[in-house]
């Protein structure tokens, strides 16, 4: 059997950006990272899912130079009030991972959950217009 060399994709996506960083399996060191601003042009164009697709093949790239063949996924969306569905950046990248030859172990979805957080704007009579 082949020994194989894992990491966990730690990517976090919100409706403005999409972030992917790729650590060792503790999570303690960081191999490589990217964001859509690093890819992009256009500040638009940087939580789209194309932008997310190449971040995921170049990181993959950097993953096969260190002989990393599989990830294991954790998928995070904005938290506080706002939505708490991912942007579309983030299964765009999983799919160029898994695209690129990488074996992906577990996707896990880490998004904060508030236990009765903050209030919403607005007051006791809600947004007047």
């Amino acid at each position: 059997m082949i020994d194989e060399r894992w990491a966990i994709a730690h990517i976090f996506s919100s409706f403005n950006n999409t972030i992917i960083t790729i650590t060792d399996i503790t999570g303690a060191e960081t191999i490589a990272h990217a964001s859509g601003g690093m890819v992009a042009k256009a500040d638009r164009d940087e939580s789209s899912p194309y932008t997310a697709m190449q971040m995921a093949n170049q990181l993959a790239d950097k993953l096969k130079e260190r002989e990393i063949t599989g990830i294991r996924v954790k998928v995070k969306a904005a938290a506080g009030r706002k939505s708490r569905s991912t942007a579309p950046g983030a299964q765009a990248a999983i799919r160029a991972f898994a695209r690129a030859g990488l074996r992906i172990g577990k996707i896990e979805d880490v998004t904060p959950i508030p236990h009765d957080g903050t209030k919403r704007p607005g007051g006791k009579r809600g947004r007047r217009v």
